[in-house]
């Protein structure tokens, strides 16, 4: 102890920041305009595939129900755990979505469809928010499936029956001119 030098002692110290609720909600949100799109698209398949048809006004409220999420999720995360937070704001989101497509169609099947849709797509995005290291080979997965989903929902959508695929004289004419 009499030999130390208190000007040649090296402290190194590394500071861990934790991830907080509104960082993590920050990133949340980074994903926001991909699951709105994405829900979108859910959507306009369901229309094609399924004969619906959902008015502009319709679909406006969806988008504005999806954005509320973020916000629910915001809220209450400052008071209670993100985890449950997301749950929640989830839940209430995929529920009142489903409910609105129930009663829009008339139909409780396509209702829950939406809404088994909506919790993958939800939990898909809570495990991308849990990883920080493999976020983006996540959501670049996730775009792949849906894409691949997509595709083989509507591979039917264009085929014309074959009588409808014969052309009329009158037809004809039309293409010739």
């Amino acid at each position: 102890m009499d030999n130390l030098n208190l000007g040649e002692i090296i402290a190194e110290a590394q500071l861990f920041e934790p991830v907080s609720h509104y960082g993590t909600s920050i990133r949340a949100a980074k994903y926001g305009i991909m699951f709105v799109a994405l829900t979108y698209l859910m959507l306009l398949v369901f229309e094609f595939t399924r004969g619906i048809r959902l008015h502009l006004v319709q679909y406006l409220l969806v988008g504005v129900s999806l954005s509320v999420f973020y916000l629910l999720l915001l809220t209450l995360s400052e008071h209670i755990s993100f985890s449950l937070s997301y749950s929640l704001a989830a839940g209430v989101t995929v529920l009142s979505i489903a409910s609105y497509i129930t009663s829009a169609t008339r139909d409780k099947t396509n209702g829950l469809a939406i809404g088994a849709l909506l919790s993958t797509l939800y939990g898909f995005l809570y495990s991308i928010l849990q990883m920080e290291d493999y976020a983006l080979t996540m959501g670049s997965g996730l775009l792949l499936l849906v894409l691949l989903v997509m595709m083989y929902m509507t591979r039917n959508l264009n085929r014309v029956p074959e009588k409808d695929n014969i052309v009329i004289s009158s037809d004809k004419e039309v293409l010739e001119t």
